[in-house]
């Protein structure tokens, strides 16, 4: 078959199919590593997993637990296991907004869970339903709360069988709307609590897009509440009144 062929030729061809058996097994062999992965995904690094909890996510656990059966006070049972989780519980489950702030570490720097405890009663939080706090209604517990705090950290809440190891970047203010109060008296309220818990901690107040909350993002989200206010009333006003 190769009669003819001088010795370079005949080099040359075997250099060629020695080239194609060597692609061959490293073909094959990508491959069976490449199914391998597959069957067993390599565990991802805890860099890599995201650490905050999305408020759609604290909103659906809470949506997923079963509706209170009576109002409990808040208190701790021996061992520091919190009990009386339904006070902070949503009556309603619907809302078509949310308005958030952030409470959050200076660079380098982390909030660690007794101080939170702490700035939480000073600023007149509860802890309570989904195992965060909460600010409520005075003497009308019973229609929810005004708004919430959740820990920046998955999955979200506050553990405080463990609270003195907790350490985290910030927390999250949040309030869902429509509520027991009128949306601009709502945030009336969050702001000037979000301030203190950022003063006691020494942390910094942001807002939604994580940028310093100025004064003319406050005047901006106050319009947009004052517009959404009035957009309820006219849903709530009557033809003919």
């Amino acid at each position: 078959m190769f009669e003819g062929l001088s010795d370079t030729a005949l080099l040359r061809i075997g250099i060629g199919v020695a080239a194609l058996i060597l692609f061959v097994i490293i073909v094959l062999t990508s491959r069976r590593k490449k199914d391998q992965g597959k069957r067993v995904p390599a565990p991802r690094s805890a860099s890599d997993r995201r650490q905050e909890p999305t408020l759609s996510e604290i909103l659906e656990a809470e949506a997923q637990e079963p509706p209170p059966v009576e109002q409990q006070s808040l208190g701790l049972r021996e061992g520091g296991e919190p009990q009386g989780m339904q006070v902070g519980s949503r009556p309603s489950r619907e809302f078509d907004k949310i308005v958030t702030l952030y409470v959050a570490a200076r660079a380098g720097h982390t909030l660690h869970g007794p101080d939170l405890v702490v700035a939480a009663e000073k600023a007149g939080l509860i802890y309570g339903h989904m195992n965060i706090f909460h600010r409520m209604m005075d003497k009308h517990p019973e229609q929810g709360p005004i708004f919430s705090v959740a820990n920046l950290v998955q999955p979200g809440h506050f553990d405080l069988r463990t609270i003195k190891d907790l350490k985290t970047p910030g927390i999250s203010f949040f309030m869902t709307l429509p509520g027991p109060l009128a949306a601009l008296d709502a945030w009336d309220t969050m702001l000037p609590t979000a301030q203190r818990m950022a003063e006691l901690l020494d942390a910094v107040l942001l807002d939604e897009e994580r940028n310093a909350l100025g004064r003319q993002r406050i005047a901006n989200i106050r319009d947009e509440l004052r517009a959404y206010d009035r957009a309820r009333e006219k849903l709530t006003i009557k033809p003919g009144r």
